[in-house]
């Protein structure tokens, strides 16, 4: 396929996006259930320091973007990462997103792994769930703590106890955006082999009655919960199961490590240098594989836990720290840096956060979006700062506004400042304490 006088609009699908710089590209690559292995680790490091800026961008889905691409290198960056068993399409666009697992680091995170891979072969690339009115979202989680179920389209959360066979809990119509809206229960300890049934089912009823631009949770306001429930049941018994999606990594199987050393990623900004320098730590003393996290981190898997001084002195010797120089949970998405949509420079604005409350700042979960899409999940942090408008008026036609969001629970946060200033937003940070 040609790219060079493809229509931006038509690049999406490939999961290719244009830039707020004129002329320059972001490419989404999709790692499902956030498991990479070395190789293709030290892959992407070559492919971002020979068509990038060098550095990679963890996502809160925990996928990775290449920025700051020109059209031309496009489609040598697509053929390289297909040789490296990876894809970018249907990373963006009407398609079914990347597949998150945000339990990477759980007992029974290989079950979900699993799974969320299945999911990922089974869609993407498949022409009969693409050119859908918008994304669809599905997460796999190994338990329900971080209440990552309630944001997705479709959030399939493991139930059933150790050593029993894999059930899943299936919840849909969340998201957040403009409107965040948690998702609803739709079915209780659904077995494996009828989650792939259930996603396409999901999938079919969106695309049915979805409006071009909305999400299953505009459909869920229009038709009720009640009969959304009961359509995506309908069309769920219409389907046979789907062959060959016994999930082979049951809870309590090995996952093939015995510990997991966490690298922290300020602003989820991974130096291409840094990847390669994990990935041949986890070839030398490792696993062979590293875990993105949906805090924007890395996690390299070993295979006992006696090796963990050994991968960090190797790591230490590679310039890479082990401790976060601020929270320990701060995601932000690009923001105005790179982002088309951003608003404001998030890094920036989370830097001068940092280091203006200094040690208060760890205490806290952070999560900084630069525009109300909320890609860096705002309303699930313990603090979160949506930058959701440009105050008007000539002279103040740059400036941001930003809502403050607080959580406590397991549900969404509660916004308890809107429209403020820069500077009444910092001083409603700082009266956190």
């Amino acid at each position: 396929m040609s790219l060079s006088s493809t229509p931006d609009a038509d690049l999406r699908i490939l999961g290719i996006y244009p830039q707020a710089q004129n002329n320059r590209y972001m490419l989404r690559v999709k790692v499902p259930g956030g498991a990479l292995s070395a190789v293709q680790a030290r892959q992407l490091a070559d492919l971002s320091e020979a068509f990038s800026r060098g550095v990679l961008h963890l996502t809160t889905r925990a996928s990775l973007e290449l920025h700051d691409l020109t059209r031309a290198s496009l489609e040598l960056v697509l053929q390289r990462l297909d040789a490296a068993g990876l894809t970018s399409r249907g990373a963006c666009g009407g398609a079914v997103r990347g597949v998150a697992v945000s339990t990477p680091l759980a007992e029974a995170a290989p079950s979900a792994r699993a799974l969320a891979r299945a999911v990922h072969t089974h869609f993407t690339g498949n022409s009969t769930f693409e050119g859908l009115p918008k994304k669809f979202k599905v997460g796999v989680d190994a338990g329900y703590p971080g209440a990552r179920h309630l944001i997705q389209d479709l959030g399939l959360v493991l139930t059933s106890p150790p050593g029993e066979p894999a059930r899943w809990d299936a919840w849909v119509a969340g998201g957040l955006g403009r409107q965040p809206t948690p998702a609803f229960p739709l079915a209780a300890g659904v077995a494996t082999d009828r989650v792939l049934a259930l996603a396409e089912a999901a999938v079919e009823v969106y695309r049915r009655h979805a409006p071009p631009g909305k999400r299953l949770k505009h459909v869920a306001e229009q038709l009720g919960r009640a009969q959304l429930a009961a359509e995506i049941h309908a069309e769920w018994q219409k389907r046979a199961p789907v062959p060959g999606t016994t999930v082979g990594e049951e809870r309590g199987a090995a996952p093939g490590a015995s510990a997991a050393l966490l690298v922290p990623v300020f602003a989820g900004e991974l130096p291409a240098a840094a990847l390669r320098a994990l990935a041949d730590a986890s070839d030398q003393v490792g696993a062979g594989r590293l875990l993105l996290t949906p805090d924007q981190d890395v996690a390299l898997p070993l295979p006992r836990e006696d090796r963990a001084e050994e991968v960090a002195r190797r790591l230490l010797q590679a310039g890479l720290a082990l401790s976060p120089t601020g929270p320990e949970v701060l995601r932000i998405c690009p923001g105005s840096h790179q982002c088309k949509l951003g608003l404001a420079p998030t890094r920036d604005l989370a830097r001068e956060l940092i280091d203006g409350m200094g040690p208060k700042a760890a205490a806290r979960g952070w999560a900084i979006s630069g525009c109300p899409n909320s890609c860096s999940q705002p309303q699930l942090a313990e603090v979160g700062i949506v930058c959701a408008k440009r105050a008007r008026g000539e002279r103040a036609e740059r400036e941001p506004r930003f809502d403050l969001w607080r959580r406590k629970g397991e549900g969404f946060g509660t916004r308890v400042l809107e429209g403020a200033s820069r500077g009444e937003l910092f001083a409603a940070v700082a009266e956190l304490g």
